[in-house]
């Protein structure tokens, strides 16, 4: 900290009690000056030669035949006018970052100017104040910090103005250059000499972050910080990202952790008015220069405040730009009455329906700049893959909440475009946690539920899950099994070339055998746990055996009667437009396995003894 001393005689100012303050002298003090609760007795040619005011003030007790002055505003109180005293009587006075602002206002009610005497108080603190206390990143800060009790002088003296633009100026050297620091005190030293092997080396010393900056102006009032901030951005020197990393260190500084004191009546006020300073000094790149999660803990403490609609909604469309790098804990934001659920929902709904209006303007906009397009629109929707992710992770932490409704359930998960889902594990499991947490459901919202998700998209292990989950329905179940069953039959291709015909036919028969259906489901789903059935042979007696029974640890099981024929009528309806007509009324359904050769039996009696390998 830079100072400055002035004056030269001895300092013989005593105090008397916390009251009165007086000047050893010879001479009798002639004059009595209150400032606030302390009276000084001094003597007035000193006072009347260094300033102005006194001189008028004088001057009009003398003729009411008083001796006594009352300074009322006084600004900085008996101690600012204890300094600009002894000023008046030569005295020693040191002057630094702490108490320049006092000195300089209580200056300026004296009138101590250049009219006065040459080389007065105001031109003294202001040759300080330029010279060193500006130059000085730590002094800028404490002298910026000491203005706010001195207002409106300070700000009249425009000393508030030249702290701020001295900072914000400071902000944007380049690091390399830095020497100084307010909080840490991280003055670079000489580099070190290492002696290794007879050899010197010059120890690398850790070069100063782009970021130093951001702790050392937290401890500043929001006002003041709220002032620096606008000037940083006003240089336009800044990167956007650093101007977030600040605002989140400020906001981690001055928040509290507690939900409880967020929301106290001493403090609501004061969090309120910080939130809603923190989002208007947002960057103007539309948040993508802070993290997702931190705007997102920004807007649960912003509704947990009460801020109001448009910095609330300025969040929202910022959180929307940055969705896919969301967390499913970010987005658990929890509602506020009247709403009954555990977490607003509509909100990240609302979030997540801005978000595909920006991608689809982002992408009407790719596509009229190239012209090649497709690949580019192939690759643009990464984001929207974590966004399809973590929306999925979401829906099956809401679906645990009791009072969620159907209807919110499924209108959040349709948000989600199909391609940002390529596999639907996510989904089913967040169906599945809906249907454990809901089982008054109807067997019309269980289908409804059920059709959001396409079971040829999900992978191996959820297909052998959902074809045991007895909280399905029967039609999905089926649904699973036929396309596993499909995905395990060599040389089928037929769903993967035309799966929407497939689908639609299965759903279509399913009502035929549903009755029928619902116990052979149950003991197909049985033999999945215990069997694979591996290629065999069908020798002309009809009998099952394998081609390496040796290897065998248990006998074959055939699938039940009424299983193969489930099979059988979907293996009819998925091969759909392209067999004949005649093969169906025959009672012959080709299977992948093709019929051993030789064999005279009819394809009616083929189809008692036909194989199919589930897996």
């Amino acid at each position: 900290m830079k100072f400055m001393k002035l004056g030269s005689k001895p300092d013989t100012f005593q105090a008397d009690g916390k009251c009165i303050r007086y000047v050893i002298s010879d001479l009798a003090a002639d004059v009595t000056i209150i400032v606030g609760e302390v009276k000084f007795h001094l003597h007035k040619f000193p006072l009347m030669s260094k300033s102005n005011r006194l001189q008028k003030l004088v001057l009009k007790a003398s003729e009411e035949n008083s001796d006594e002055i009352d300074m009322v505003d006084f600004p900085g109180g008996p101690k600012a006018f204890e300094i600009c005293a002894k000023f008046c009587y030569g005295m020693t006075v040191t002057l630094n970052a702490c108490n320049v602002v006092a000195a300089r206002c209580a200056a300026e009610y004296l009138e101590m100017t250049e009219d006065v005497d040459r080389g007065n108080l105001i031109f003294k603190i202001e040759v300080f104040i330029n010279s060193s206390i500006l130059c000085s990143w730590k002094d800028s800060i404490i002298v910026l910090q000491t203005t706010k009790s001195l207002l409106p002088w300070s700000e009249n003296l425009k000393i508030v103005g030249r702290c701020i633009d001295s900072i914000a100026s400071k902000t944007s050297v380049d690091p390399a250059n830095i020497t100084w620091s307010y909080t840490y005190n991280r003055k670079l030293s000489a580099p070190e000499i290492i002696v290794k092997g007879g050899m010197k080396y010059q120890e690398k010393i850790e070069s100063v972050p782009k970021d130093w900056w951001v702790e050392d102006i937290c401890e500043l009032e929001i006002f003041l910080y709220k002032r620096v901030m606008t000037a940083v951005k006003s240089k336009g020197r800044m990167d956007g990202a650093i101007i977030g990393e600040a605002l989140k260190t400020y906001a981690v500084r001055w928040l509290p952790d507690s939900v409880d004191a967020l929301i106290s009546d001493v403090h609501s006020w004061r969090n309120k008015l910080l939130v809603e300073t923190i989002v208007c000094l947002l960057p103007s790149d539309k948040g993508v220069s802070c993290s997702c999660s931190f705007l997102l803990k920004l807007l649960k403490v912003a509704i947990l405040v009460g801020v109001d609609d448009s910095a609330r909604e300025d969040l929202m469309n910022r959180i929307s730009l940055k969705l896919h790098e969301a967390s499913v804990k970010d987005l658990l934001i929890p509602a506020r009455s009247p709403q009954t659920t555990i977490y607003d929902v509509g909100m990240v709904h609302s979030i997540v329906n801005q978000c595909m209006i920006n991608e689809k303007c982002s992408q009407d906009l790719d596509l009229g700049k190239n012209d090649v397009g497709c690949t580019d629109f192939v690759l643009g929707h990464g984001s929207l893959l974590s966004v399809g992710k973590v929306i999925d992770g979401y829906l099956e932490e809401i679906a645990r909440d009791p009072n969620l409704s159907l209807a919110s359930f499924i209108d959040l998960a349709r948000s989600i475009p199909e391609f940002a889902r390529p596999v639907h594990d996510g989904l089913y499991k967040a169906i599945d946690m809906y249907l454990k947490e809901h089982l008054s459901l109807t067997k019309a919202e269980r289908k409804e539920l059920c059709s959001l998700m396409d079971v040829k998209k999900l992978t191996m292990d959820a297909s052998m899950h959902a074809a045991q989950n007895d909280r399905l329905p029967l039609r999905v179940v089926v649904q699973v099994l036929f396309f596993e069953q499909v995905r395990a039959s060599a040389g089928v291709q037929l769903l993967n070339n035309n799966p929407r015909d497939a689908s639609r036919s299965t759903t279509n028969t399913e009502e035929e055998w549903e009755k029928t259906a619902a116990e052979d489901c149950n003991s197909i789903k049985k033999q999945m746990n215990q069997t694979k059935i591996k290629e065999c042979e069908f020798p002309k007696n009809g009998k099952f055996l394998k081609k390496d029974s040796r290897n065998s640890k248990s006998g074959m099981q055939l699938l039940p009667s009424r299983s193969r024929r489930i099979f059988d009528k979907l293996w009819v309806v998925g091969k759909g437009h392209g067999e004949n007509k005649s093969s169906e009324t025959s009672g012959s359904s080709q299977s992948p396995t093709s019929m051993v050769p030789g064999d005279t039996k009819s394809a009616a009696s083929f189809a008692k003894h036909r194989r199919h390998s589930i897996s």
